[in-house]
């Protein structure tokens, strides 16, 4: 049966994204969820602010706190829409508020078939790991660990010239109960504006429609302009925001 997307409330879509981009440790804390994944992408490396911790808010946020600052990370919140009273505790703990990242979500019909050829693998090869630019740079040594943790994840790209010729593009797909969740979505400059972001979303589609999924689910900057015209072509809506809290950089001890 088809999920209507905007039905589904915003803290079970959260918990479910967070299924398909785990850290490398994960802990619960109440309905929280304590992720660290080596410093690699806020999600893998933030604790999952949804429902109630397990202490009132000024204690639960002395507590997030101490955990990250014990593992060398800066402590970070992933704050969706209706946490709002986390949010003003945090705030009032001195953590600072990041910019605005849309959760987008369509129905999987109606998409058309790629264009060219998109290959599909279980793991991310030197290539494809060089493909996809995170935030524009490229990825740290713990980047594959992260990207491969988590049930299935299936990694898609485009070669329109031979090797060593970078891939054209590339994008990350896993299906988590029948949503397709969409990740790393990355196309090289030197072959932009030939559709090729459509073509890897389409590519994932396909995959996914085989698997049983109905809808899909992906997370863009607020300021990126292009995605969003991109994603809205698709046929995406918003279904809420979220947005990090920065706690203090931990104390770094000499070596």
């Amino acid at each position: 049966m088809i999920t209507a997307v905007s039905s589904v409330p915003v803290a079970e879509l959260e918990r479910l994204a967070a299924r398909s981009w785990r850290g490398l440790e994960e802990e619960p804390f109440g309905d929280w969820l304590l992720r660290a994944g080596g410093g690699f992408t806020g999600r893998a490396n933030s604790v999952l602010v949804v429902g109630d911790p397990p202490a009132d808010l000024p204690d639960a946020v002395a507590s997030v706190t101490s955990w990250y600052s014990q593992r060398g990370l800066r402590p970070r919140a992933q704050v969706p829409t209706g946490s709002e009273r986390a949010d003003a505790a945090l705030a009032a703990a001195g953590w600072t508020r990041d910019d605005d990242n849309l959760v987008l979500t369509a129905p999987l019909n109606g998409w058309a078939a790629p264009r060219v050829d998109v290959g599909l693998a279980a793991v991310p090869d030197d290539a494809w790991l060089a493909g996809y630019r995170y935030r524009g740079t490229p990825l740290p040594s713990v980047a594959s660990a992260v990207l491969v943790n988590t049930d299935e994840p299936v990694f898609a790209s485009v070669r329109l010239d031979p090797a060593p010729a970078p891939l054209a593009a590339v994008a990350r797909g896993v299906v988590v109960d029948g949503w397709l969740c969409v990740t790393a979505v990355t196309v090289d400059d030197r072959y932009r504006r030939r559709g090729l972001a459509t073509a890897v979303m389409a590519g994932l589609g396909d995959w996914a429609r085989e698997r049983g999924a109905h809808s899909c689910l992906l997370q863009v900057a607020g300021g990126n302009a292009a995605g969003l015209a991109l994603y809205e072509r698709l046929g995406f809506t918003e279904h809420h925001r979220y947005h990090y809290r920065l706690g203090v950089e931990p104390e770094r001890r000499p070596g």
